[in-house]
């Protein structure tokens, strides 16, 4: 069984950073895709960064400059670090990672719980 487990949310002032975490445990062979998503209140889930195995970043234009997606295979985690932070920024992130389980080998998506940004002065 595989578990995704975030952190790193919270309240920050605008121009503030944060960092947001995603600990995935269990029988993981290898982490493939990764990607941060976000919703804000009234809106519909966005993609925010993602990053596919061997490949660069992408990043919806909004957050540009500003956040950056990555992960340490050592720990099984991935992270986005969110600089100059804007109360447009606000919403529940989502980690999703497409990950290979072992021993089976079957690969499948997994959504960590969400994580809470609020950006106000």
């Amino acid at each position: 069984q595989v578990q995704l487990v975030e952190s790193g949310g919270g309240l920050v002032q605008p121009g503030g950073s944060l960092r947001l975490s995603c600990a995935a445990s269990g029988s993981i062979f290898s982490i493939n895709d990764i990607c941060w998503y976000r919703q804000a209140p009234g809106k519909r889930r966005e993609l925010v960064a993602n990053r596919r195995s061997g490949s660069t970043a992408n990043y919806v234009d909004s957050v540009k400059g500003r956040f950056t997606i990555s992960r340490d295979n050592n720990k099984n985690t991935v992270y986005l670090q969110m600089n100059n932070l804007k109360p447009e920024d606000t919403a529940v992130y989502y980690c999703n990672l497409h990950l290979t389980r072992y021993p089976d080998l079957f690969e499948d998506d997994y959504w960590g719980q969400g994580t809470k940004v609020t950006v106000s002065s």
